[in-house]
């Protein structure tokens, strides 16, 4: 198969590259996404080598289910063993020995095909188009605020950055909160926020700190978490979205002395997103930029990491 493999250093289009195990539910892959975590895997992150992307909408080829066949489905990206206590109590995405699709130990979605466990499967409704379909793992790692927080509707919220997965992010609290305001360095992206009523802001002014209820950082930086811990009240909560390849020392003496709840949020249930999609509560559509085939994927990288991009496909 065609696939773009990642050495640790560069990535290689490598167009017969061993088709993926096939013990497990095979897909094509119709199209897949470029996230901030790509990108942050080829500085360095997670040490990974192998095909990256673990946003996809694709097509099941083969499985040991016959009803699957035919299936466009979206995937879980962790798989876990099975049967430790994390995978038995629903939690395969904490299991010690999981793969990750495309992050690690797991070839990614940036080729033709790629395998998983059948239950981590989820069939698309005809409804939502493929590129809004590969929205559903950022928008269900969105979604798992609400799983770890009890959003109150009279908080004072921030969102710390105006990227892909912060947009995300604004919808879903958006749902519960009304008083919204989006932190960013790109006045392109912010503008496409202020007509859904959320406030923007170009950088934090004395009156911004210590003035949330509950800040997002999702900002992709080491910088954004420092903005984060200027803006939050006391005795407030920090989620914190950002997987980053930097080794750059934090400062968490504010959050000591201010006694900060701090929550680490990464994936999410994909009901809520798809159920989301389908009823047009979130709509993803503006998001949406350019794609790109398998063949181009270095000027998809590129054009990725512009600031003024969002959402960049790969087509195999």
């Amino acid at each position: 198969m065609k696939a773009t493999f990642f050495d640790g250093t560069k990535m290689i289009l490598d167009k017969n590259y061993p088709n993926p195990d096939f013990n497990e539910t095979l897909v094509h892959v119709d199209l897949a996404g470029i996230c901030g975590t790509d990108l942050e895997i080829l500085d360095g992150y997670m040490q990974y080598t192998g095909i990256l992307g673990h946003e996809f909408v694709g097509t099941v080829k083969q499985s040991d289910n016959p009803k699957m066949i035919g299936k466009r489905v979206v995937g879980e990206i962790n798989a876990g063993c099975g049967k430790c206590d994390s995978c038995i109590n629903g939690m395969e995405r904490h299991c010690s020995t999981r793969t990750v699709l495309g992050i690690l130990k797991r070839n990614g979605a940036f080729a033709e095909y790629l395998s998983l466990p059948e239950k981590n499967l989820h069939v698309i409704p005809d409804s939502i188009s493929d590129e809004q379909a590969v929205f559903v793992e950022p928008l269900a790692a969105a979604f798992e605020i609400n799983e770890q927080v009890s959003l109150k509707p009279e908080w004072n919220v921030a969102v710390v950055g105006d990227g892909r997965l912060a947009q995300l992010i604004i919808q879903v609290i958006k749902l519960t909160c009304s008083n919204i305001t989006c932190f960013g360095k790109h006045e392109t992206k912010l503008q496409s926020l202020i007509q859904s009523g959320i406030k923007i802001k170009l950088g934090i002014e004395s009156t911004d700190e210590q003035l949330f209820d509950l800040v997002v950082e999702a900002t992709g930086s080491n910088s954004g978490f420092t903005d984060t811990m200027k803006l939050v009240k006391p005795r407030g909560t920090v989620v914190l979205k950002s997987t980053i390849a930097s080794r750059e020392n934090l400062d968490l003496t504010p959050t000591i002395i201010n006694e900060i709840t701090l929550i680490g949020s990464r994936c999410g249930l994909f009901k809520p997103a798809i159920d989301a999609l389908a009823t047009g509560k979130v709509s993803v559509d503006s998001m949406i930029d350019s794609t790109f085939s398998l063949e181009k994927f270095e000027d998809a990288i590129t054009y990725a990491k512009k600031p003024n991009t969002l959402k960049v496909f790969l087509k195999p």
